[in-house]
C-alpha cells in the first residue's frame, strides 16, 4: 500500500492496538492492520511496547498511537462520519460502536468505548438533505433533531409529508 498524503492520527493512552483491532472487527471487509511499531530502548520503561498501529477502514488509513495519559481526550470537535447504504448497516454499526461503554448521542452521533466520536449516517439522509425542496429538508431536519440513531423510514416519512 502506498502511503496516503493525509492520515488521521488517533492518540490513545495505551489502547492503540486494542482500539485498532476493535475498529477492524467492526468494519470488516477490507479493514485490516497494516503495521505495528514498538517503542525502542530509548523510551525506557516503554521499550518493546506498542507505539503505533497503522490500520485501514474502508480504504482509509489511520494511525493509532500509544502516547500516554494527557490532559486531553477525544471530543466531538472531530468525528468520523460513516456513509451507510441501509438502515441495517446503521443499526449494526450503531450497536457495535456503542457496545461495551460506548454512548449514544443526538442526530446520528455516538462515542465509542474509547471516546472517539462517530456520525452514523444513512446515505438516504444525505440525499434528502441535498434536495432543492427546502420545506421537505426542513421537515426532515426537524425529525432528525429529535433522534439519536437515525431512522431512515421516519426521516423519509417526514421528507415526503405534505
Amino acid at each position: 500500500m502506498s502511503a496516503q498524503k493525509i492520515t488521521t492520527f488517533l492518540w490513545f493512552d495505551d489502547q492503540a492496538e486494542e482500539a485498532a483491532k476493535f475498529y477492524v472487527s467492526v468494519f470488516g471487509g477490507d479493514a485490516r492492520i497494516v503495521e505495528t511499531t514498538r517503542y525502542t530502548e530509548s523510551f525506557g520503561d516503554q521499550a518493546g511496547s506498542v507505539m503505533t498501529v497503522v490500520f485501514v477502514l474502508a480504504g482509509q488509513e489511520y494511525t493509532a498511537l500509544n502516547g500516554g495519559k494527557q490532559d486531553w481526550s477525544f471530543n466531538e470537535s472531530i468525528s468520523l462520519s460513516v456513509d451507510c447504504e441501509s438502515q441495517e448497516e446503521v443499526d449494526d454499526l450503531w450497536a457495535r460502536l456503542t457496545a461495551d461503554g460506548g454512548e449514544a448521542g443526538p442526530c446520528g452521533w455516538l462515542k465509542d468505548k474509547y471516546g472517539l466520536s462517530w456520525q452514523i449516517v444513512p446515505r438516504a439522509m444525505r440525499e434528502m438533505l441535498a434536495s432543492d425542496d427546502r420545506a421537505a429538508v426542513d421537515r426532515t431536519v426537524g425529525v432528525m433533531m429529535k433522534m439519536g440513531k437515525l431512522d431512515v423510514a421516519a426521516l423519509r416519512a417526514a421528507y415526503e409529508a405534505k
